[in-house]
């Protein structure tokens, strides 16, 4: 009904003379069953393709006053909308994912999942920021570059441990930087 309601008034129109054309053809198929059986003298087949024609008609009528009711402007309530949306998303992701390899279908529908998607949010909006993890990433590369350079230099040995620890360091300048910002400006990206 409410896709009805958002209709233009040219397609209601169309839609109308589509119905109406439908019923039509209908009674005219059923009248002529209805001839045919009065030519072959059948009472039952008469009686029974009168009825049918009949709801034939009654059908194309409860359709066109149906379309030709006003529409009501009506506002949902806050529930309708999540309901809405909810279906909405739960559609488009059935036709996304009709169109998967059967392993990437599986894949979709595992990060996907409710407690998946709350937990990867809950995460990237505390801990996993982008701002954060890009700034890790420069110093992890700028850092280890540097030690490496001189370890190698003044033939110190490495422990493998550098990439993490300076990684974690830019990490923590980024997400320190990234607050900041957010209590200066008051914004979030």
């Amino acid at each position: 009904m409410s896709e009805r309601l958002q209709n233009t008034p040219e397609q209601n129109h169309k839609d109308h003379e589509a119905l109406e054309k439908v019923g039509h053809e209908r009674s005219a198929e059923l009248a002529h069953e209805l001839e045919k059986s009065a030519e072959r003298g059948v009472e039952d087949d008469k009686e029974k393709a009168k009825q049918e024609a009949l709801e034939a008609a009654a059908k194309a009528e409860k359709v066109v006053e149906q379309e030709q009711a006003p529409a009501e402007k009506h506002r949902d309530t806050p529930a309708q909308r999540r309901a809405k949306q909810k279906a909405n998303f739960n559609h488009t992701m059935k036709e996304a994912q009709a169109h998967m390899s059967p392993t990437a279908r599986s894949f979709s529908k595992v990060i996907h999942a409710k407690s998946v998607e709350k937990t990867s949010e809950a995460i990237g909006s505390t801990v996993a920021r982008p701002n954060a993890i890009l700034a890790g990433a420069v110093t992890a590369f700028a850092l280890s570059l540097l030690l490496y350079l001189v370890a190698n230099h003044n033939g110190y040995p490495l422990s493998g441990s550098e990439t993490i620890a300076t990684f974690i360091v830019g990490w923590a300048i980024g997400l320190l930087f990234d607050y900041i910002r957010i209590m200066v400006t008051g914004k979030k990206t």
